[in-house]
């Protein structure tokens, strides 16, 4: 049967891989409400960036103004208030290879009023004819542990991309060559091997066309340059000497911390720290990092397609681990919910059902917000920071005594 050796399947962080699953890792395949905090959707797909728009460099990006379907400006809690559940889907790799997926998720996003972050690998937009472009650092020239997509899925990634933008999701960066293992592993990059991988990636997302030659296309509707504000590494790996190169670059977060728990976060070297958690894996009595390939490697172990007589089991499980999550924070310290995804069919696509299944759970309830990373760094910006160390000082599952009110005022 087909392995994920690919990956590496190296430790997450939370004990023993059988114990606590593995570090998430990118693609194989070429891989309204309008209430404050809420991004507000349109009622279908977004038009792509308008003939008006100021092209940037060789016109693979435009400005064209402010980004839509943006949550109300964040204001701080008032005393004594109830902090909303902060809920951030986010995708790596993010791009389409053909089996619907981003567009499965825009519509899913835009039906429950949902932000998400797409975290863009370079080399999506980088056909393989031009892969001697890519150097990576302590890598063969045009290596890369995922797949080069075809053109035909580029111009698809590039259509999907325009509209999660125009529809108010963020674009980060999942890097380029996606190395986990072995001496080019980004495990061992330095800082400045890091600066050089970014510089790559941006140019990828915004030199396209001069990449492809393609004239027909329209450009991305935003500046790169300063849409990224963070990214997640490959495989989690390599976050420490990321985080001063994420800071010298104005990035306000990194998701690439493996092994977090359900509490509010802090900052790394200036830097917002948003790292996967471990969250309740039913049926077992330790917990799983909250991503699709974290689930699954407990389930099916070294494959991607399992028996399929235990898809519906495995489905199941894996939806009621992101619910038992979702729970265990909007009932007791209200810490922030951080779930990754790939866009990938893995066990015949239950992950994707699982994740479609547990957002429709998490829509819609009271003071819940879904949204994208950098809109979570906003409101986390604009909050006094006394209260958000009140808010730190919660554990995990820990319901503030005597209530919100009351709990701030014993500050």
């Amino acid at each position: 049967m087909p392995g994920i050796s690919r990956r590496g399947l190296l430790g997450a962080g939370l004990g023993a891989v059988t114990a606590a699953g593995l570090a998430g890792c990118g693609s194989s395949g070429g891989e309204g409400s309008g209430r404050q905090g809420d991004p507000v959707r349109g009622p279908g797909p977004a038009e792509p960036a308008k003939p008006q728009a100021r092209l940037i460099g060789d016109g693979s990006t435009a400005d064209t103004g402010k980004q839509p379907n943006q949550p109300e400006r964040p204001v701080p809690l008032e005393p004594g208030q109830t902090p909303p559940q902060f809920v951030i889907f986010s995708w790596d790799g993010a791009g389409e290879v053909g089996n619907g997926l981003f567009p499965r998720f825009l519509e899913l996003a835009r039906n429950h009023g949902a932000g998400m972050t797409f975290f863009l690998s370079g080399l999506y937009l980088l056909p393989e004819s031009k892969k001697s472009l890519y150097k990576p650092p302590n890598n063969p020239v045009g290596a890369s542990d995922i797949g080069y997509l075809t053109d035909a899925h580029v111009k698809e990634t590039l259509t999907y991309t325009r509209q999660a933008w125009s529809e108010g999701h963020e674009i980060g960066t999942h890097f380029n060559g996606h190395f986990c293992a072995g001496s080019g592993s980004v495990a061992n990059w330095t800082a400045a091997q890091w600066n050089n991988e970014i510089d790559q990636a941006v140019s990828f997302v915004t030199e396209w066309r001069t990449n492809t030659g393609w004239t027909d296309e329209a450009p991305l509707p935003f500046d790169y340059h300063k849409e990224l504000v963070g990214g997640r590494t490959p495989c989690l790996l390599g976050q420490e000497n990321l985080l001063p190169t994420a800071r010298e670059r104005g990035w306000r977060y990194d998701a690439s911390s493996p092994g977090g728990r359900q509490r509010w976060p802090e900052k790394r070297e200036g830097v917002w720290d948003f790292p996967l958690q471990g969250i309740p894996f039913p049926g077992h009595s330790f917990e799983v990092l909250s991503m699709d390939y974290n689930i699954l490697a407990n389930q099916s172990k070294n494959t991607t397609k399992g028996m399929p007589s235990r898809y519906p089991g495995w489905r199941a499980q894996a939806t009621a681990s992101y619910l038992a999550g979702f729970r265990r924070a909007y009932e007791t310290n209200r810490a922030p919910f951080y779930i990754g995804n790939h866009f990938e069919e893995w066990n015949g696509g239950i992950y994707m059902d699982a994740v479609e299944e547990a957002l429709k759970g998490m829509a819609g309830k009271e003071d819940v917000r879904l949204v994208s990373f950098r809109q979570f760094a906003d409101w986390l910006d604009a909050q006094d920071p006394k209260v958000l160390d009140r808010l730190r000082a919660l554990q995990v599952g820990q319901a503030p005594p005597g209530g919100w009110n009351a709990y701030f005022k014993a500050a």
